[in-house]
């Protein structure tokens, strides 16, 4: 039986070789006579499961999982802009959304004043 390090390794190749003939059929003006040949997954991927460990110490069960081998609950935050030109974009909308937020907030104050009269 191989360990669940190989079956994400291939469960990855799989995904990786689907994308390919997808990008190919892509690249061809996707022509219908061009479309990929469907790629079923192997069958001892099928029922592979995240098994990251929880909080409450059991492995996870879910079985929708992503090209890095966990689900949407395990797999990881963003870890963010590494340059500077993406570090100042956020900041940019950060900045953005806390406009918002502020008129929207005064918004909201001023109607509540004014339905108090």
């Amino acid at each position: 039986m191989d360990s669940r390090a190989e079956k994400v390794k291939r469960l990855q190749q799989h995904y990786q070789r689907r994308d390919d003939a997808f990008k190919k059929w892509a690249a061809n003006g996707y022509r219908y006579h061009d479309k990929p040949a469907h790629d079923p997954m192997p069958d001892d991927l099928v029922d592979l499961r995240c098994e990251a460990t929880t909080r409450a110490g059991t492995p996870c069960k879910r079985k929708d999982i992503y090209q890095n081998g966990r689900c949407k609950f395990h797999g990881g935050l963003s870890s963010g802009a590494k340059t500077a030109e993406g570090k100042a974009r956020q900041l940019t909308e950060y900045r953005h959304w806390q406009e918002k937020q502020r008129m929207r907030t005064n918004k909201i104050a001023q109607k509540n004043a004014h339905n108090e009269w």
